[in-house]
């Protein structure tokens, strides 16, 4: 008959030994991202601290540093994950709709979601008011690809500078709306989303005298 120490004996050389799955870098560099994503959200850009950062992902503020060199990389690269990630929406919106039509409004509501609900456009305030402008590439690029889709799609487009004028008005606008809409409304007595609504409706008429 086996003894206590035989059977623990025979438990241990066939024990499963639990080993933690590394991070590759890239699934690192997501996992901080995404906290520094719902440190903004949540709290806004003054708390984009490292050691906020750091406790949010779950990691050591060195293996922040370690990927990002300071908290201003941290800052400049969560800025162009939420603009890229923008530019994907409104690219698929786009893809979605009918051929050969101007951009529809909803495009536009996506625009002012970012800008308002994911804490862009206080993020981009932010690094512009810290020096960090040229970390704000990122924006150029995703305008770039946008315009040049918008273009593909008309039967008859416009110049190219147009196409791209409207574009900047419409980042613009929406980044103003982000930062002050609700306030701004607020204050003078109007529902929260007034600035918002006024916007959307001054760009549609915007889009439609240029675009036809």
């Amino acid at each position: 008959m086996p003894t206590d120490k035989n059977i623990n004996k025979e438990i241990g050389s066939h024990a499963i030994v639990k080993t933690r799955r590394r991070r590759t870098q890239a699934d690192s560099r997501e996992n901080i991202l995404a906290a520094a994503e719902a440190i903004l959200t949540s709290r806004g850009p003054l708390e984009l601290k490292l050691t906020e950062v750091a406790a949010e992902a779950g990691v050591a503020p060195a293996t922040v540093l370690h990927h990002f060199n300071a908290i201003d990389g941290v800052q400049a690269a969560l800025m162009e994950r939420m603009v890229a990630n923008l530019a994907a929406r409104v690219i698929a919106i786009t893809e979605a709709a009918p051929a050969n039509q101007p951009p529809g409004q909803e495009t536009e509501i996506a625009l002012f979601d970012a800008f308002e609900d994911q804490g862009a456009a206080r993020l981009a305030a932010w690094m512009v008011m810290t020096g960090q402008a040229l970390g704000l590439t990122e924006v150029k690029r995703a305008i770039d690809s946008v315009v040049d889709l918008l273009l593909t799609r008309m039967p008859n487009p416009p110049a190219r500078e147009i196409v791209e004028d409207l574009a900047l008005t419409s980042v613009a606008i929406a980044l103003g709306a982000g930062l002050f809409g609700q306030p701004l409304s607020i204050l003078l007595g109007r529902p929260p989303n007034s600035v918002r609504h006024r916007s959307l409706a001054a760009l549609a008429a915007l889009n439609a005298e240029a675009l036809g």
